[in-house]
């Protein structure tokens, strides 16, 4: 079986049902220049038990396609975001 990519990001829309939209940020190197720029990607994720909440801390693993957009599934919630 291959290998699973997992990767962790901040949850930025919880407003589907059982789905998320988490952000992941990475650096990368431009590739001229050589400068260090952040890049943000935002993946659709699949939350089934609606266990993540917006401004949640997440991780998320490759999965097979559930749809469209969304072929990644939350598989543990890392951080829970302070209550205002």
């Amino acid at each position: 079986m291959a290998v699973k990519i997992e990767m962790q990001g901040v949850v930025v829309s919880d407003r589907m049902q059982k789905s998320v939209v988490v952000a992941v940020k990475r650096r990368v190197q431009h590739g001229v220049y050589g400068k260090i720029q952040k890049r943000t990607t935002k993946l659709m994720a699949h939350n089934e038990n609606d266990d993540a909440k917006m401004g949640d801390l997440v991780s998320v693993a490759e999965t097979r396609p559930m749809s469209r957009r969304k072929c990644w599934s939350v598989t543990r919630v890392i951080e829970r975001a302070p209550k205002v």
